[in-house]
């Protein structure tokens, strides 16, 4: 049996937009593989996602709260319901060769002998027609798929794989792997073409995907340019020192100028974002002095004295 999609993100049934994305985002988080490996992880999170992409969409939803989680295969073609036809270019298909005169007899099977006029000199119309030009049907165009999928701010900064469930016609869940380019922004869509809605000849529409990337703990992103807040000790910040800072593609050490305040920036060129075919952006360190909770007298003490050897006044540039 289907699970309810309400349960699924543990929303009422009529919850508003809004708390159908935080409810998403909150469980997104809880369960995506990166944060919580293990199949039962994998499972709630293709769960999950399935729930969002169907009530997110105010359409998909419609018929969701109508028809359950059947409501894709409702409609889908071969069903009965009236049917609205039209003929284009000459005779409907089966009237070109059709002798009228056997089905409603001679006075109907038009030639000179009526004296023309009647249902064969109008159906003859159909006739000629259909031997100038033959007829044609207008083809039903395929139906594009729209998706959403969170990724991990590494993964989108990096470029890697994800996995998408993809509700078919059938009813079956089939699971895609999804190439996630490097750099990929906040809301783009990536296009798989032919994984969309199936048609009767063979032909499908694409899917699309829009990416929404996950916030990162430490890290910002402005176009190609990384942001990161390095922590450095008050000696390191006097004494000027080497520290290590995390990059995408590893580690780097970095100089710390002696004498550096809070706020200062060190530009780490090259390890920013790096989209295919363009130069990658450069990462910046923003230094921030942190201080530890327990401070010693001792400490307080060299602080005092460093405060009066300096004779600097921190506050002499703040005005209103």
């Amino acid at each position: 049996m289907a699970k309810d999609y309400y349960e699924i993100l543990d929303i009422k049934k009529g919850a508003s937009d809004d708390e159908i994305h935080k409810a998403y985002l909150k469980l997104a988080r809880k369960y995506h593989p990166d944060v919580n490996p293990g199949e039962d992880a994998k499972k709630k999170f293709q769960e999950v996602q399935q729930a969002f992409e169907v009530l997110k969409d105010p359409e998909k939803r419609k018929k969701y709260d109508r028809y359950g989680a059947a409501f894709e295969s409702v409609g889908a073609g071969g069903g009965g319901g009236p049917r609205n036809y039209s003929w284009t270019g000459g005779a409907p298909e089966g009237f070109e060769d059709l002798d009228l005169s056997q089905i409603f007899g001679e006075q109907f099977g038009g030639g000179a002998a009526q004296g023309g006029g009647g249902f064969g000199d109008f159906f003859s119309q159909f006739r000629t027609a259909g031997k100038r030009r033959p007829s044609r049907t207008r083809e039903q165009p395929a139906s594009d798929l729209h998706h959403h999928i969170s990724v991990p701010f590494t993964t989108a900064v990096s470029g890697g794989q994800v996995q998408l469930s993809v509700q078919r016609e059938s009813g079956q869940t089939e699971t895609l792997n999804v190439k996630i380019p490097a750099g990929i922004e906040d809301g783009q869509t990536i296009r798989l073409r032919g994984q969309g809605v199936k048609r009767g000849d063979g032909s499908a529409g694409d899917l699309l995907i829009r990416v929404q990337v996950l916030p990162h703990p430490h890290f910002r992103r402005r176009g190609r340019s990384l942001d990161v807040t390095l922590p450095v000790t008050v000696a390191e910040a006097v004494l000027g020192a080497k520290v290590d800072v995390p990059t995408p593609k590893g580690t780097v050490t970095v100089q710390v100028p002696p004498g550096t305040s809070s706020g200062s920036k060190l530009r780490i060129r090259g390890q920013g974002v790096a989209p295919q075919g363009k130069e990658p952006g450069d990462l910046f360190a923003e230094v921030t002095i942190v201080l530890p909770k327990n401070i010693s007298d001792k400490a307080c003490e060299a602080a005092r004295e460093f405060d009066k050897q300096a004779q600097m006044d921190a506050r002499r540039e703040l005005k209103w």
